[in-house]
């Protein structure tokens, strides 16, 4: 068996076949002859060294190895049209792609602004972003899915650097009408014992108002978990409970739906974005500029230092 022979054309036609259910039919998508694509699939067979297709009266159907292939066939055409794709983007002045993933803290608050200047100065770099929680943030860079990523601290990040990106503080949300509305500042153990909304337990914010009642000796009364800061702010809307959210990324939220927010007077409540890499020294041209780009709003106390966790 010698795979490496395989082509891409008769991959395709392989795949075009398979969809469709008839040989013919495959021929006339893939615009080869029937005789021609006979013979592709006859000598795919032969390389493989067993059958994949039954033929029968209305057509033909995959066999386990025929099911093998299609679904590697499928991996590797889709691979071909990004790579088709990625060299385009090259062959018409692309300089590099950046692949940035962040959480929803720095995606409402602070990266729209960084991101439309940088690529404004540098049209040539592509910019993909990926909104997911600290943790997921910290693993698709640790694995190589990200070039960069933005994270709350206290996020576990072994063997990466981290660098401050920037500031944020925390407040807390309350429909109006509430008895804590009128006061302009708590501690977060006078709204203990509300109901409380909240994002999903593995996000960053969640385990930090976890860790901070426990600190407490007490226990937070989560009426309602859902994956959204604005989710967030109609459930609180709603009466269903108070949050605790970034006080810059809801305040469009707080105006729309008369919301009342309240500055926690406790010192975790300010928090710092971070942005972590596994090696700057390796990172491409493109992928420092953004860094650059990105720690410049930040006071000269930018550099590196170890990861928190």
């Amino acid at each position: 068996m010698n795979l490496h022979r395989l082509d891409l054309v008769s991959l395709q036609l392989f795949s075009l076949v398979a969809r469709s259910g008839s040989i013919s039919k495959g021929a006339e998508l893939a615009l080869l002859a029937v005789g021609a694509a006979s013979k592709r699939i006859t000598d795919l067979e032969a390389a493989v060294g067993t059958p994949l297709l039954e033929r029968h009266s209305r057509g033909v159907t995959l066999t386990v190895a025929g099911q093998a292939l299609h679904r590697h066939a499928q991996r590797i055409l889709g691979d071909v049209d990004q790579l088709t794709a990625d060299l385009s983007d090259y062959a018409s002045g692309l300089v590099g792609v950046v692949r940035l993933w962040c959480n929803t803290s720095a995606v409402t608050q602070f990266l729209p602004k960084d991101i439309a200047s940088f690529v404004q100065a540098n049209p040539g770099i592509r910019i993909e972003l990926e909104e997911e929680d600290s943790n997921e943030v910290v693993l698709a860079v640790m694995d190589g899915r990200a070039d960069i990523g933005i994270f709350a601290d206290r996020t576990p990040a072994p063997g990466l650097q981290v660098m401050n990106y920037r500031s944020d503080r925390l407040g807390l949300v309350v429909p109006r009408g509430h008895a804590l509305a009128r006061r302009r500042s708590v501690r977060f153990e006078e709204a203990i014992e509300q109901d409380f909304v909240c994002l999903s337990k593995g996000t960053s914010l969640a385990k930090r108002l976890q860790a901070e009642t426990e600190a407490l000796g007490r226990r937070l009364k989560i009426r309602i978990q859902v994956r959204s800061f604005d989710a967030m702010c109609q459930m609180v809307a709603a009466g269903m409970g108070v949050a605790v959210l970034p006080r810059e990324s809801i305040l469009p939220h707080v105006k729309s739906m008369d919301l009342r927010q309240i500055e926690l007077e406790d010192e975790w409540a300010s928090r710092h974005l971070l942005i972590g890499l596994r090696d700057a020294a390796a990172v491409p041209r493109h992928v420092r500029m953004l860094i650059d780009h990105l720690c410049q709003p930040q006071s000269p106390a930018n550099a590196s230092r170890p990861a928190k966790g």
